[in-house]
């Protein structure tokens, strides 16, 4: 297998997040730290709260672990089983669940700002570039230029249509696909906040692929987290203080699909290619539901479209950094 399917992590927690168990402390009256790690869509995820009830903790993030496996069952594109793949099998999804509406409403109204730059049925091109890289030998040079033609002329969102009324969400097309993964992150890191919140929980950071940092922790301080350099990941370039934000990050170097790094999984809806390995974004947001998949519409738009985006769809600031370590800010 040629392809390369690294989550390579180049946003990381200060401070915040030192020396926190993985397991629970009981007993005290102080607030005690409490770490969750595992996995999200297939990405690194994790939860950070403080308790001063062990039982109380359990109980919550176990409920949030619940929320997490029901999303998975909706959006994961590696899940013959769930909801989106259904869509992209049959081109028709019945009684499609409330979440996923709410989830691919939002994409689509993202694809209609970015003027198509973000556009969730990018399917069909990322499997021309998964399927060219898994085979024996494949050129290195990427796929044939008319198996992405071909592949480039199922990318439409507005073929996307969904009677929420109804429940029904289907193609005009066949053979379209659709990904969530680029807005799905945030929007389960904002569900499962939303069910820690509901078990007493105020204080705490919630990472399901986009970290969201829910009031200052116990003493008071902001949630610290740092953005490296894709280039140097050991080197910190920039540190956002976050309380009640989310913050989004994307950059090719999430998922590669060969060794000399030369394609990566993040897609150019005009031309096919894709987006260099080592340049990226990182958006901050309210809340996940927005800094998830602007992030992608960021880092693919124009440079003269950039402030737009970010300040129609709901963003606050959005920081670029180059392989040089060179960083710059966009504002909304």
């Amino acid at each position: 297998m040629h392809a390369v399917m690294s989550r390579r992590r180049f946003i990381t927690f200060v401070a915040a997040a030192a020396g926190l168990p993985l397991l629970l402390k009981a007993g005290g009256s102080q607030a005690q730290p409490v770490r969750w790690e595992g996995t999200a869509l297939g990405a690194p995820a994790s939860i950070q709260l403080f308790h001063t009830d062990e039982a109380q903790a359990r109980a919550a993030i176990a409920a949030g672990l619940d929320e997490l496996k029901r999303l998975e069952a909706i959006f994961s594109v590696y899940r013959a089983d769930s909801s989106i793949s259904m869509l992209n099998r049959e081109g028709v999804l019945e009684n499609a669940p409330d979440d996923f509406v709410a989830m691919l409403t939002r994409a689509l109204s993202l694809a209609k700002i970015s003027d198509g730059v973000y556009d969730p049925t990018i399917q069909p091109v990322w499997q021309t570039y998964f399927r060219h890289f898994i085979s024996s030998n494949p050129d290195p040079a990427g796929p044939a230029q008319r198996d992405l033609a071909a592949a480039l002329a199922l990318v439409d969102w507005r073929a996307v249509k969904v009677d929420a009324a109804n429940k029904r969400v289907s193609f005009d097309r066949s053979g379209m696909g659709l990904t969530l993964n680029s807005g799905a992150q945030g929007y389960i890191t904002d569900r499962v906040a939303d069910v820690l919140r509901a078990h007493g929980f105020d204080r705490m950071l919630v990472d399901m692929g986009e970290p969201r940092a829910l009031s200052a922790k116990p003493d008071g301080s902001a949630w610290r987290i740092a953005i490296a350099n894709p280039a140097n990941p050991a080197r910190s370039v920039v540190t956002l203080d976050l309380v009640d934000k989310c913050v989004s990050t994307s950059g090719g170097y999430g998922t590669l699909f060969d060794s000399a790094s030369a394609f990566t999984h993040l897609i150019d809806t005009r031309t096919g290619r894709t987006a260099p390995a080592l340049l990226g974004v990182s958006v901050v947001a309210d809340t996940g539901s927005i800094a998830d998949g602007l992030s992608t519409a960021m880092l693919m738009a124009p440079v003269e479209r950039r402030q737009s985006i970010l300040k129609a769809a709901g963003g606050q600031k959005a920081i670029y950094v180059t392989p040089e370590g060179v960083v710059s800010t966009v504002e909304a």
